[in-house]
């Protein structure tokens, strides 16, 4: 290199230099913390293909048991993302936590399944409620069935589908309350008769034992049942648009890729919520699955999610409604949309 390209050299280092210090300025790390369910494969999707990185934005991830056990995370700031079901939101706004969902990532998550001691009781033609009669009957005690925490959305759409679709008798069933992968062992073991399970759970416990059987999907639980949502505080909204635009545009187009080539979505799933030892092909199974129906537009969840408080209050989880005003930030979505993307 003689003198003159040197100093060419020189002045277009010296020139960038601004720019790259501008740009690794701008790069936010989040602290995230999200529940172990197929329903946040978009974020997952969104982060291993490196879209959220592209856009300045890394993640700090922890997993959590259920979205009520994030609440006092996001209480004492020390969470800025959360990837979890809707239900408890509400609640952490009316507390003075300000929290925002920006987006929906899935819906019709929560179905029921009947372990093999209550399954086959549903038989062709019974309807649900006379299945809980004839297992009590038979076994003098009612059927116990897992999900999680009084105020969480499986809670609240399993007691939906049981005391108001099927209408079965409350001394026909004992609801008892665990964590998510407390649920899928406790099926699995027999020490419950079945429970309410998202995916993978449904597809891992159908792998294992055939006699393991969906009884309820989706839309039969809760109509329009809303699910897992990506919701960010309002502190690193103020501070960060350009991340949280980031991350829901990425969130869009990660929809899109498990809807064209879930083979390609699946290991970044798989990576999050396997850690490396469930199949990949089951959870690319998994991710084509009734109960995993990918929906990244928060406008559509927003009346479902009134319902669903609106039940929770006939449940006593909640005291009374609460507004929903500045809870969802739909501009996200609606700007995503609009660039394409």
């Amino acid at each position: 290199m003689d003198r003159r390209q040197f100093l060419i050299a020189g002045a277009t280092l010296a020139a960038a230099a601004p720019f790259a210090g501008a740009a690794r300025a701008q790069a936010v790390t989040a602290r995230v913390g999200y529940i172990p369910v197929v329903g946040t494969a978009p974020f997952f999707v969104a982060n291993g293909e490196g879209w959220l990185k592209q856009g300045g934005l890394e993640s700090a991830v922890t997993v959590f048991e259920s979205g009520p056990n994030m609440i006092q995370a996001l209480a004492s700031g020390t969470l800025d993302i959360y990837v979890a079901g809707v239900a408890p939101l509400a609640v952490a706004r009316s507390r003075g936590i300000d929290v925002r969902v920006v987006a929906s990532t899935a819906i019709g998550e929560n179905v029921v399944v009947a372990a093999p001691s209550l399954s086959k009781f549903f038989t062709a033609g019974t309807a649900a409620a006379a299945a809980f009669k004839a297992f009590k009957a038979a076994n003098g005690k009612p059927a116990r069935l897992a999900t999680q925490p009084a105020g969480s959305v499986p809670n609240t759409t399993l007691q939906y589908w049981l005391w108001e679709v099927a209408k079965v008798d409350k001394a026909d069933v004992e609801i008892v309350p665990m964590g998510i992968d407390a649920t899928q062992q406790a099926i699995l073991a027999g020490a419950v008769d079945g429970g309410s399970v998202r995916e993978p759970a449904l597809t891992i416990l159908q792998s294992r034992n055939s006699a393991i059987k969906l009884v309820a999907g989706g839309e039969e639980v809760f109509p329009g049942q809303p699910g897992t949502v990506v919701a960010v505080s309002g502190a690193f909204a103020t501070k960060n648009p350009d991340a949280v635009q980031n991350l829901v545009s990425s969130l869009v187009k990660a929809a899109a890729l498990i809807k064209a080539d879930p083979a390609k979505a699946a290991p970044h799933v798989g990576a999050a919520l396997g850690k490396g030892i469930v199949d990949p092909e089951l959870i690319r199974k998994a991710l084509g699955s009734p109960a995993s129906v990918f929906e990244i537009d928060p406008r559509k969840i927003i009346e479902p999610a009134r319902a669903m408080q609106a039940y929770q209050v006939k449940l006593g989880s909640l005291d009374k409604e609460l507004p929903f005003d500045g809870l969802f930030e739909t501009q996200y979505y609606e700007r995503a949309i609009k660039a394409g993307g």
